[in-house]
């Protein structure tokens, strides 16, 4: 949520005139309604995976009300360097519904309500639960993209005040986390091609059916088709009616050129290959071409690099993108400039060799999947290494 929506929703908290203060002691009704909203995957980028919350609604108090877990303050000290380092802290709001479904009509998301089939006293234990929850002292919470966010905690609140047992009917292919992610950022775009850079060999895995609920249309495929059993043996869904609340409008939505990156990297190659040939021809050396590719890999080098060793966030560690994205290429990216230092330069694009090679290798084993866009810069990088190599030792030849 974005900083003008977050002091939007606590203007409108104070005017709305819901008593939240004392709302923990309300005891519901039989009329009370306690359902689950899923919201549909929008264009931005903190959105591109849905959303999950609770829907409160007690006619006897005129009380219809959602419990979102999804809401931070960018107010906070140093609160990108926590975001990068995974050490955000989300926190549970409580406001009026009326204001929280413009949200999702605005950026074109539907939001599908799943009307929970609880007894009285579960209902009871939940809303009781969620209120101490969004105490000042309790509501705010780390967030962690995959086993800790706006889907798991409110699936956690609604099981932990189910005594039935709980039996799984959805039938779903078990695919990787980076798969999951995939389907929803499409394969062949920027998001994909930036949150593959960041991802290690852990996101490979494949997720289980618990872990997968980390996305909210999985929750909701899930809790869909989930049977509680009694002790006796009784069942009972566990969602006792579906509908949609906002509507989704249909959109023809482009992918241009610039917005596919596997056909820009193919050109940034053969526009690569096609200098080479010229430096070949003329007998020159384009050195910006190499202190470009080295910079620009070096500096995606260094976030991989911090990821896997300072940050927090599930998935980043074992990140074998860190062969050909090395952090040391800024530095000699800068160096090649300096005639003095080429000795030194040499032996680094001999070991740059090795590391692409490695790159390579790991895509063909399947060690880590590999953005199928990055091969083509990969290549490049391995023949600017090689194109480097044999120049200079044609230089030694010639003294």
């Amino acid at each position: 949520m974005n900083r003008f929506k977050l002091h939007l929703i606590t203007i409108l908290l104070i005017l709305s005139g819901v008593n939240l203060i004392n709302a923990q002691n309300v005891i519901l009704s039989d009329s009370a309604v306690v359902s689950l909203l899923t919201c549909s995957p929008g264009p931005e980028v903190y959105a591109k995976f849905g959303h999950t919350a609770i829907r409160l609604i007690e006619p006897a108090r005129g009380m219809d009300i959602v419990f979102n877990y999804g809401m931070f303050n960018f107010n906070k000290p140093n609160f990108y360097m926590k975001f990068i380092k995974g050490e955000t802290d989300y926190e549970l709001g409580v406001y009026e519904t009326r204001y929280f479904l413009p949200e999702y009509q605005e950026r074109n998301s539907s939001v599908t309500e799943q009307v929970l089939n609880l007894t009285k006293e579960e209902k009871q234990q939940l809303v009781d639960a969620l209120f101490i929850n969004y105490e000042p002292q309790n509501r705010e919470y780390r967030y962690n993209f995959v086993f800790d966010n706006c889907s798991t905690r409110p699936r956690d609140k609604i099981l932990s005040v189910i005594d039935d047992k709980v039996e799984y009917h959805s039938v779903s292919e078990q695919q990787t986390y980076r798969n999951r992610v995939g389907f929803y950022t499409g394969e062949n775009t920027w998001t994909k091609f930036g949150i593959d850079m960041l991802l290690g060999k852990d996101a490979d895995v494949k997720s289980t059916r618990w872990t997968s609920m980390f996305l909210p249309e999985v929750l909701s495929r899930e809790f869909g088709a989930v049977e509680l059993v009694a002790a006796d043996g009784t069942k009972r869904p566990l969602v006792k009616s579906e509908k949609i609340l906002v509507e989704r409008k249909d959109e023809n939505v482009s992918s241009g050129i610039l917005q596919q990156p596997l056909i820009i990297t193919l050109a940034i190659l053969l526009i690569g290959v096609i200098i080479i040939l010229a430096e070949y021809r003329q007998k020159k050396y384009c050195k910006i071409v190499d202190s470009v590719l080295l910079i620009v890999t070096g500096l995606a080098g260094i976030i991989v690099f911090y990821l896997m060793f300072f940050s927090v966030h599930p998935l980043v560690k074992s990140n074998f993108n860190i062969l050909w994205c090395n952090p040391l290429n800024v530095i000699v990216g800068i160096l090649l400039w300096n005639k003095k230092l080429h000795t030194f330069i040499n032996y680094f694009q001999l070991a740059n060799v090795f590391l692409f090679f490695g790159a390579l290798l790991v895509f063909v084993l399947s060690i880590q999947a590999i953005n199928v866009a990055y091969i083509p810069l990969i290549v490049l990088l391995l023949a600017r290494s090689l194109n480097w190599i044999v120049k200079q030792s044609r230089k030694l030849k010639s003294f």
